[in-house]
């Protein structure tokens, strides 16, 4: 997993719900965070579709993370989260290099 381009783009989402783009499909996104910080968890749902993402994500007390998908494979996971845009982080909403419609 390239560790730190999936760390960044985890960090650059706020807990809550949002909502991006990904290889051309919207996608609406929630992410959580445990209070002390070692814990993220992310469900992302096609909006126009069935795709879905989701995984937890752990840091370790010796200051490593393990990656724990959700019923899919570890490369789909970071595939979406290196792919993942929204509109208000990347100005043009643009996702694997297709344009956002509209």
């Amino acid at each position: 997993m390239e560790n730190d381009d999936f760390e960044r783009a985890l960090g650059a989402l706020a807990d809550g719900y949002s909502e991006g783009w990904f290889a051309g499909r919207r996608y609406g996104v929630t992410v959580r965070r445990s209070p002390d910080g070692r814990r993220t968890s992310l469900f992302a749902r096609e909006l126009a579709g069935n795709d879905f993402i989701s995984f937890n994500l752990y840091r370790t007390a010796i200051g490593g993370t393990v990656l724990k998908p959700c019923e899919m494979a570890a490369n789909k996971v970071t595939a979406f989260m290196l792919g993942f845009a929204r509109p208000d982080l990347h100005g043009e909403g643009r996702a694997g290099g297709v344009p956002a419609p509209g």
